[in-house]
């Protein structure tokens, strides 16, 4: 697999990345540890070299499956972990970046990931309570230190991002953005440009929707975290079913799948731009990572881009109460 920088920082990465929080945490359903270590070792084998996690997943948890799986590659692999949340009696509590508590965060994460630096150190939510100025000169002291290597920042808005990226140049932005939630096109991919940072997309398969596996009918479990996204209520999700069957069409021009069409989409529209899906299956890895063999010409992305243009989205991404706070 081929390799991208993530803007200007020199932070260098496979195409695609791996989003571990699906292995253990959110989904409804998991896989064992040990599968999920050998699902891991088989992503490094395959040529992915990008690995996601975050002290919250879990908690803890997603992070020493990280840790183990990667601890005999540690030198070949680009780490991302994230802080921003108080955890208490295991959960999520509201956000917390106070110098203090972010050192405290940093030192758990290395513990579980078995490592002395951690590659890329995101803010998980931006924290309406403390000055990003405060946040970014904390990281950029654990920079300073040796213990982390980069900086990013997830759903972080344009004036936000200016500020941090003042005090401690931001290597990379993690944010949703597919085919499916483009608003990261309207302000955040121009700033991002103007600013020389990376574009890392979660969810870039739509949270699995994009893939094609689900239907009006599709069961989803009582804690599957799909369950607080209106965009997956039964309406909903027969309506949007023409993305999906827009990616149809197009995969079956390129003898591919729509997942490789969506994934395929996402990297021809920068070449700073390293998506990071998640799976718990070795077919489903193999299939994503198929989607950097998928070539798509100007014309094909200008094609597909064209053809969403025309579709309307049913359904917000999360529901209100949670659109601003969710750790996923």
């Amino acid at each position: 697999m081929k390799t991208r920088k993530l803007g200007n920082s020199g932070l260098e990465v496979s195409e695609l990345g791996f989003g571990c929080m699906g292995l253990n945490f959110s989904y409804g359903h998991s896989i064992s540890k040990e599968d999920s270590i050998s699902l891991l070792r088989a992503a490094v084998d395959k040529g992915v070299t990008f690995f996601d996690t975050a002290e919250v997943y879990g908690p803890y948890t997603n992070e020493e499956i990280v840790g183990e799986a990667l601890a005999t590659v540690r030198e070949q692999v680009v780490i991302a972990t994230k802080f921003g949340f108080n955890i208490q009696d295991g959960k999520m509590s509201g956000t917390n970046s106070r110098p203090e508590q972010i050192r405290k965060a940093v030192e758990g994460s290395l513990k579980r990931l078995k490592t002395d630096y951690i590659d890329l150190l995101y803010q998980h939510r931006v924290d309406p309570n403390v000055p990003i100025e405060d946040v970014a000169g904390t990281v950029k002291e654990l920079i300073g230190e040796g213990k982390v290597k980069y900086f990013g920042l997830s759903e972080a808005g344009a004036n936000t991002i200016r500020k941090a990226h003042a005090v401690q140049p931001v290597s990379a932005l993690q944010n949703e953005y597919s085919l499916w939630f483009r608003k990261p096109e309207e302000e955040i991919i121009p700033l991002l440009e103007e600013l020389g940072i990376g574009l890392v997309p979660y969810s870039p398969l739509g949270k699995g929707f994009l893939t094609g596996a689900f239907d009006e009918n599709t069961e989803l479990a009582a804690n599957d975290f799909r369950q607080n996204s209106p965009r997956f209520n039964t309406d909903a999700r027969k309506a949007n079913l023409a993305f999906v069957d827009l990616l149809k069409d197009f995969a079956s021009t390129k003898n591919a799948t729509p997942a490789q069409i969506a994934l395929a989409w996402l990297l021809a529209q920068k070449p700073w731009i390293s998506p990071i899906p998640g799976t718990t299956k070795l077919h489903r890895l193999e299939e994503n990572i198929g989607a950097a063999g998928v070539e798509l010409t100007s014309a094909d992305e200008a094609a597909i881009t064209e053809a969403a243009d025309k579709l309307q989205v049913v359904g917000n991404r999360y529901t209100e109460n949670i659109e601003k706070t969710t750790g996923l």
